[in-house]
C-alpha cells in the first residue's frame, strides 16, 4: 500500500509524536509513506518527500511538525481541490492521513469526496474545538503551558493587590480559557461561547473585592479585548489593571505525557483503519477510548464548551453571590 501524510492549519505540540506513530505503524505493516510538506501546499506545488522508520528518530519529544505546516485558502477552491486530487491519487493512491484541526478536518472531507482516495482524520489542535472527540492532540500540553503562567501571574498579582487579565489562545472557542482558568483559580473567565459586557465584569469583581485585594481574570482572545476591559475597570472603579497576553507560548513546547500518548495512539490506529479498507473516518478519542466517527460530523457540527464548569469555576471563585 502506498499512502501520503500531511499536517496542516495551526501546529500543535504532539504532531510530531503523531507522524512517528503514522510512519512506523505505516512501516511495520510494509507500507511505503509520502509527506506532504508545508501543509496542503505540499500537493499543491509537488513538494512531498519519502519516510520511513528512520525518518521518525528523536521526534517524539519536539513540539511542531518537522513536515512544516502553512495556512492553504488555495486548498479550498475549486482549481486547488483539483490539484491536490490529482497529486494524490499519483503518490498515494492508497489513503491519505491528515493531522490538524477543525478546519484541516473539513479539507481533509472535501479531499475524500473529490478524489475517492480514502482520508482518515487526526484530530490535532491546542483549540479542542473539534467536534466528535473529547480531547485533541495538543490541548493538554497548551493548557498546561497556559496554567504555569497563570501561577506566575498570580504571584505578582497578589504582591501588588492588583487585577491581571491573562489572555489565552481562542479565538472562537473558550476550552484553553476554561480548563486553564478552572485549574489556576481563576475568578473571572470569559469566553466567546458566553457573552459578558464590561459591567457584568465589573460587578463580579465588585462582589469578590470583600473577600480578595486581587483577582485573575482568565480571557480567551475571542471573548473581546483585554486592553479595552482594563482600561473600563480601571477608569470605572480605579482599579489597578494588567494585562498579559500569553500568545504564541501555547503553541509550543515539548508535548505532554498525555498529547504524547494521544498521538501515539490515534498515529498507529490511523494506520490499522486505512490497513483494513476503512474510509473517510476521524479518529477520535471519548470517555478514555479509541472511536471513529465519519469525517462529515466534525466537517458540520461544532463541539460545546462544558458550561456546567464555568458554574463551577463561579461558585470556587468565591464572592458574594
Amino acid at each position: 500500500m502506498k499512502i501520503a501524510v500531511v499536517t496542516t492549519g495551526g501546529d500543535a505540540p504532539g504532531m510530531n509524536a503523531a507522524l512517528r506513530a503514522v510512519i512506523r505503524t505505516a512501516s511495520s505493516c510494509g507500507m511505503s509513506v509520502v509527506g506532504a510538506r508545508r501543509g496542503w501546499w505540499g500537493f499543491l506545488e509537488d513538494d512531498y518527500i519519502p519516510l520511513n522508520s528512520k525518518s521518525a528518530s528523536g521526534i517524539i519529544s519536539q513540539g511542531g511538525t518537522f513536515l512544516k505546516t502553512q495556512r492553504c485558502p488555495l486548498s479550498m477552491t475549486t482549481a486547488g481541490m483539483k490539484k491536490i486530487s490529482v497529486t494524490l491519487k499519483k503518490i498515494a493512491p492508497d489513503g491519505l492521513i491528515v493531522i490538524g484541526g477543525d478546519g484541516s478536518m473539513r479539507a481533509a472531507h472535501a479531499v475524500a469526496k473529490k478524489s475517492g482516495v480514502a482520508v482518515i482524520g487526526i484530530p490535532a489542535s491546542i483549540d479542542n474545538d473539534i467536534a466528535g472527540t473529547d480531547e485533541t492532540i495538543g490541548f493538554d500540553t497548551a493548557i498546561n503551558t497556559a496554567l504555569s503562567a497563570i501561577d506566575k501571574i498570580r504571584d505578582t498579582a497578589t504582591s501588588h493587590d492588583r487585577v491581571f487579565i491573562a489572555e489565552v489562545m481562542g479565538r472562537d472557542s473558550g476550552f484553553i480559557a476554561l480548563s486553564a482558568g478552572l485549574a489556576g483559580g481563576a475568578e473571572i473567565i470569559l469566553v466567546p461561547e458566553v457573552k459578558a459586557d464590561n459591567k457584568q465584569v465589573l460587578k463580579k469583581i465588585q462582589a469578590l473585592r470583600d473577600e480578595k485585594s486581587s483577582l485573575i481574570i482568565v480571557m480567551a482572545e475571542g471573548a473581546g479585548k483585554a486592553g479595552e476591559l482594563a482600561g473600563y475597570l480601571n477608569k470605572s472603579a480605579g482599579l489597578e489593571v494588567r494585562v498579559s497576553k500569553l500568545g504564541y507560548i501555547q503553541r509550543g513546547g515539548s508535548p505532554s505525557v498525555d498529547s504524547r500518548v494521544l498521538a501515539g495512539v490515534l498515529g498507529y490506529e490511523a494506520v490499522m483503519l486505512l490497513k483494513n479498507r476503512k474510509k473517510n473516518l476521524m479518529c477520535a478519542w471519548v470517555k478514555d477510548s479509541f472511536k471513529t466517527v465519519p469525517l462529515t460530523y466534525p466537517a458540520t457540527h461544532r463541539k460545546k464548551l462544558n458550561g456546567k464548569w464555568l458554574k463551577i469555576a463561579e461558585v470556587l471563585a468565591g464572592g458574594k453571590k
